[in-house]
């Protein structure tokens, strides 16, 4: 698979950059919304391999989020993974009920790590993307 396409949900503009830059130079395409609104509208026109969720956002949280993006016909098979700032066991484990691929703590992860860790969940989810040998530190 040639650059596996990220949809990045994010309302923090700063992290949202640094994301989209950081998965950009592991040779990602990467997709952006500020909020589950507009993450539910890219992920279905972007068709994306994989979605990175925040939890607290405007207008939908990411539970909320992602309860749609579970319910939808397009979107329901596109692994979902939570990127929050929250470790509540109880957030955690509701992720994991709704569907959520996986659950990643920002401020535990370097976005070295995130890209490891997005590759990781792509492979699990059998796709073998083209990413970049030298991945930015």
């Amino acid at each position: 698979m040639n650059n596996a396409r990220i949809l990045v949900i994010e309302d923090d503009k700063f992290l949202r950059r640094a994301c989209e830059v950081s998965l950009g130079k592991r040779g990602f395409t990467v997709l952006t919304a500020v909020d589950g609104e507009d993450g539910i509208q890219q992920a279905l026109a972007g068709s994306p391999d994989l979605i990175l969720l925040d939890m607290l956002m405007p207008k939908l949280t990411g539970i909320e989020t992602l309860e749609i993006l579970k319910r939808e016909e397009k979107t329901r098979r596109i692994p979902v993974v939570i990127f929050s700032n929250s470790s509540i066991e109880a957030d955690v484990q509701r992720a994991k009920e709704l569907g959520a691929a996986g659950y990643l703590v920002k401020a535990s992860l370097s976005l070295r790590e995130l890209g490891d860790r997005v590759l990781e969940f792509l492979e699990q989810d059998g796709l073998k993307p083209e990413i970049s040998e030298d991945p930015p530190r």
